[in-house]
């Protein structure tokens, strides 16, 4: 066992975690106070729901935002809450916050600020047009297939995809394996999208068919491969381990689980610039650049490296001494999910399926029971993501490549659904700078000295 103290569970011999709780990312915001708690003063989500008049979503948003803490219920699987902090957001709600807050908190996983017909997350799966996601990778759905869900077709887009080599000003781009994943993507996109007919039409069989083939396009480029019609997981495998049809099956789940998130970072940034009346390819590199981001698309290579330092010494000493000392767990914990994210549980019953003798797997599960037994966090689906990677001895960056040609999908569903509503997304901001002097002119202000 790791260093020992009085755990964020309040159970003696795990490890406390001293960062400050606002600088964590889907870490429990769990102090001494409601470790100490009564069971009296402890609500089930049930109860937190009905005496908030609110759903299991929006409590699980409230929770991310630190309006409300938790904790393990006694099954370890469920989660509990403060009554305190749910009674003071009823009274905070009677009371109203006005329009103008209730905003600025929506911007962090709060409340919804538009209505989409795309997909729904609930704590069994997410859903998209009502399907649980879940459900459709164990019906053997490829992401072509939820493609056409997402994308509400009336025929199948790809059916009538021509071969076709790349452009001769993309050739050299396209196969250049010295450039990261992403960037190969972005710089080749707006290229292709020159050789685009009918890039603004409003025709949605001729914008379903641009957008399936931009999607296979992408996942060519993310693998440096050539350009084609084949299915988007053999893409993927081929480049990865060919021949290996088990290995293709599990990265068609995978990229049918990363299909869409609802209104995630990097789909809203598509759709702000799909908003704008833009193509498609460009609301496709929107998506690439907020994916870029550590806190978005990097939580998948910090997993491959946790997994990576955990396997290399003893995981419960390595789990607990980055709890202890304040780091956090990546690929461990979702805000959305606060009794395990649905999407990794099923990619790791397949790798169990798959790979019940695998020694990698093994110290998966070890590293697994170990941060749940630390922090009560369980897995997400950017530990999933790089646990796939380790367990058939591959590198991080394959992991980033799966999350990022799935969730292509979703961006494209956001810009069609966006676009079809005609309306150009433009919030406003509310000032906290330094206000004007009373009565000023404009020109410099009171603290900034005068033009030489």
């Amino acid at each position: 066992m790791g260093p020992t103290g009085m755990g964020p569970r309040g159970s003696p011999g795990t490890a406390v975690n001293l960062a400050a709780s606002d600088a964590l990312i889907n870490l429990d915001q769990c102090d001494q106070h409601i470790c100490m708690t009564s069971e009296s003063d402890l609500l089930t989500a049930a109860q937190a729901c009905a005496l908030l008049g609110i759903t299991q979503a929006t409590l699980y948003a409230y929770v991310s935002r630190g309006l409300l803490r938790s904790r393990p219920g006694a099954d370890h699987r469920s989660r509990v809450y403060l009554r305190q902090d749910v009674e003071r957001l009823v009274q905070r709600r009677r009371s109203g916050r006005g329009a103008a807050s209730g905003a600025a908190q929506s911007l962090d996983r709060g409340l919804p600020v538009l209505e989409t017909r795309i997909s729904l997350i609930r704590p069994d799966a997410p859903y998209y047009r009502g399907q649980s996601a879940v459900a459709a990778v164990e019906a053997g759905a490829t992401l072509e297939r939820i493609a056409c869900l997402l994308w509400d077709c009336a025929d199948d887009p790809f059916a009538d995809l021509a071969a076709a080599a790349w452009p001769a000003r993309v050739v050299a781009l396209a196969a250049d394996t010295a450039l990261p994943p992403l960037e190969r993507a972005m710089a080749a996109l707006p290229l292709l999208a020159l050789d685009v007919p009918q890039s603004f039409t409003a025709a949605p069989r001729a914008r379903h068919a641009i957008a399936a083939r931009l999607l296979r396009d992408t996942a060519a480029l993310l693998v440096a491969g050539p350009r084609g019609t084949t299915p988007i997981h053999e893409v993927l495998a081929t480049a990865w381990r060919p021949g290996d049809a088990g290995f293709a099956d599990l990265l068609r789940a995978a990229l049918v689980l990363c299909a869409d998130h609802e209104l995630n970072v990097s789909a809203f940034a598509a759709r702000v610039v799909a908003s704008t009346g833009a193509h498609l390819h460009a609301t496709a590199c929107s998506g690439l650049a907020a994916l870029s981001g550590p806190r978005h698309g990097g939580a998948t290579a910090r997993a491959w490296a946790l997994i990576d330092e955990a396997r290399a010494g003893d995981p419960h000493t390595v789990i607990a001494s980055r709890w202890q000392r304040g780091d956090d767990l990546p690929g461990f914990g979702h805000a959305l999910y606060p009794d395990g994210d649905p999407r990794a549980a099923a990619l790791l019953r397949l790798l169990r399926a798959m790979h019940p003798d695998s020694a990698a797997l093994r110290d998966l599960e070890t590293i697994v029971a170990a941060a749940e037994d630390v922090s009560g966090e369980r897995p997400n689906i950017d530990c999933l993501l790089a646990a796939i990677c380790h367990v058939h001895a591959l590198p991080a960056a394959p992991a980033l490549v799966l999350f990022a040609a799935g969730r292509l999908t979703g961006w494209l569903a956001h810009a069609l659904e966006q676009q079809a509503q005609g309306r150009l997304i433009r919030p406003r901001a509310r000032y906290t700078g330094v206000a004007p002097a009373t009565g000023s002119a404009v020109g410099p202000t009171t603290d900034t000295p005068p033009a030489a």
